[in-house]
């Protein structure tokens, strides 16, 4: 008998109607012998809902009151999928994070998964229950709820499969599989039969939506076969793996476009050991996680140099704070923010063995007049800094160059 862990999105557990449908499915896998576990966002639009209330009390929430509001919404999700399955004849048995086991940091909002004691989890299994555990969210050594950011139930989902040594994973939503761009933008864009763990997790870091950057690193880290699917029909999905035959073939699988994003440009820094450590340690104490750096020498004569990253656009006034401290101790020249933004990213394994990715990348945006602020690269992954306004012509003028509307697999 295999043990199957699933997610079903906001937007799948949305209304009453689509509850019963998701209770249809996971009987659908029960009846088949399998031992199933079921991990649900809160009701499409709930923790909008609940941010907003809390705006309407501080323009700056407390952030361990505003995780103890917003992680209701994923408790009244699964008080509802298990009374939905009780009704159809099968037991079920809901639990929040405390009651699964789930431990994180005390990080408030964007917390991180550090162990999960599975024992609870395991023992209603074995009576035959269905298990439904809150995903988003977590618990901290003394008992503060916490929550791990938006799509954070992906995470709780494969954290979850991890712990309990499941079969596999399967993550739904309202699309079926992982394209090669967002098919809202891009209507050519190709379903993906097959990703690497490493591409999906760039992809995901870098503005893709349908998957949680962390629920990829720890699918990653602990072998979790994943599969994404929509929670709308039976179609196949995307299999996530850690690799599959011909992958090095494909040089670009996906483009993506993150428009969350701040950038900071401090001008005129001391050029000298320590400055780096200093800015970036200071960023880290405040617990702003950085993207794109770059670093520039002026000339030895001027003994300054200029420093520019980018950072979520959520933290911007928490940045501005950070920056206002180093500007007393550095005393730069000067200091430029830009809320607006936007970070394009090419994806792909066969850009290790395939020359000419960036020249093609840097061609087709030169050629259409869209200016390059900041480029980051990695093995499989070339990112540039743009201006908002062009981010969705950038992808679109991408995927068309590289011809990912023609990808077969």
């Amino acid at each position: 008998m295999s043990i199957i862990v699933q997610k079903y999105g906001g937007t799948s557990v949305g209304s009453p109607d689509r509850i019963k449908n998701v209770a249809k499915r996971v009987i659908a896998y029960k009846e088949k012998g399998h031992e199933m576990v079921v991990t649900v966002s809160a009701m499409s639009g709930e923790t909008d809902r609940l941010l907003g209330l809390a705006k309407q009390m501080s323009d700056e929430p407390d952030e361990r009151e505003l995780d103890m509001m917003v992680s209701t919404g994923e408790q009244v999700s699964i008080a509802l999928l298990a009374m939905a399955l009780k009704s159809m004849g099968h037991e079920a048995i809901s639990m929040n994070s405390s009651q699964a086991g789930i431990y994180t940091d005390s990080s408030h909002t964007k917390a991180k998964i550090e162990k999960i004691h599975s024992e609870k989890i395991e023992k209603e299994l074995k009576k035959g229950k269905i298990v439904i555990v809150a995903g988003f969210q977590g618990i901290d050594e003394n008992g503060n709820i916490t929550t791990l950011g938006r799509g954070g139930s992906d995470t709780t989902a494969v954290a979850v499969a991890a712990a309990i040594k499941a079969d596999k994973c399967e993550i739904y939503t309202d699309v079926d599989g992982i394209y090669t761009a967002d098919p809202r933008f891009v209507k050519n864009a190709q379903k993906l039969k097959y990703i690497t763990y490493d591409e999906m997790l760039e992809l995901a870091a870098l503005g893709a939506k349908v998957m949680h950057s962390r629920s990829i690193e720890f699918a990653k880290k602990y072998n979790v076969a994943l599969e994404v699917r929509s929670s709308f029909s039976d179609a196949e999905g995307t299999i996530i793996l850690k690799e599959y035959e011909g992958m090095e073939k494909v040089v670009v699988a996906g483009i993506t476009c993150k428009k969350d994003e701040a950038k900071v440009s401090i001008v005129g820094l001391p050029d000298k050991p320590g400055i780096a450590a200093l800015v970036f340690g200071k960023m880290a104490e405040a617990n702003i996680n950085v993207n794109m750096i770059t670093q520039s020498s002026l000339s030895q004569k001027s003994g300054t140099n200029n420093i520019s990253f980018t950072f979520p656009l959520g933290d911007f006034k928490k940045a501005q704070s950070v920056i206002e401290t180093i500007k007393k101790e550095l005393s730069p020249e000067e200091i430029v923010f830009d809320d607006h933004i936007a970070i394009v990213s090419v994806v792909g394994v066969g850009m290790k063995t395939n020359v000419g990715v960036a020249s093609g990348l840097f061609a087709v945006l030169g050629k259409n007049a869209i200016n390059i602020q900041m480029i980051g690269t990695s093995e499989i992954k070339i990112s540039v800094v743009i201006d908002k306004n062009r981010a969705d012509d950038s992808v679109a003028l991408l995927h068309e160059h590289f011809k990912l509307d023609k990808l077969s697999q």
